[in-house]
């Protein structure tokens, strides 16, 4: 009796072994494809989410000996195309407090546009506003989006930022303030930003 005892204590000491190392064996991949992970933690905010509204004055300078913006890619048929499809331009925009040129320049908007629209005019915006004035200075807000230029108002979603705008998500709102479609082809936007962050 004592030997059968012994021996059921044995099975089931032997079962509880296995039964807690199958449930606290640590899980691998055989891909190794964790690696790079250093840590994973619950994210919890310090400070409470805030939004701000900025607007500033975007300056498109395609004339003159010091443009801001440059065409640097073109498709075979950019140029007999209406809405300019596949012309690509790389931006390094002012960024003003008023309309006029001579304006505080409080940050640039750097990136590109590309002409999207294959039957009507649509910019896909690809760009940071990287901000060089006050507490603000050294950071951005980054803004994709698609930019249907001849629209009263368009709405692009904000993607992210750096700096004090770490985590940033929003919306900025683009008005035309001034085009000069027959001349020097310059335009003045007025973007109104709504950007949420911490």
């Amino acid at each position: 009796m004592a030997t059968r005892t012994c021996t059921t204590f044995s099975s089931l000491l032997l079962l509880f072994f296995l039964f807690s190392a199958a449930n606290f064996a640590p899980v691998t991949s055989s891909d190794h494809t964790d690696e790079y992970l250093l840590s994973c933690q619950p994210f919890s905010h310090t400070t409470v989410e805030k939004q701000s509204h900025f607007r500033f004055y975007w300056h498109d300078i395609v004339s003159g000996p010091n443009p801001t913006a440059v065409t640097v890619a073109e498709a075979p048929g950019t140029n007999t195309s209406s809405t300019f499809f596949g012309m690509v331009v790389v931006i390094d925009n002012p960024l003003t407090i008023g309309p006029d040129a001579n304006s505080k320049v409080v940050g640039r908007a750097q990136g590109l546009y590309a002409s999207a629209g294959l039957k009507n005019v649509g910019l896909l915006m690809l760009e940071n506003f990287v901000l060089t004035d006050g507490k603000y200075k050294g950071s951005t807000i980054s803004i994709m989006g698609h930019n249907p230029i001849f629209s009263e108002v368009r709405e692009m979603p904000i993607v992210g930022g750096s700096g004090l705008f770490r985590f940033a998500r929003g919306y900025v709102q683009a008005r035309t303030y001034s085009f000069n479609i027959t001349k020097s082809h310059d335009a003045v936007v007025e973007y109104n930003v709504f950007v949420n962050h911490y």
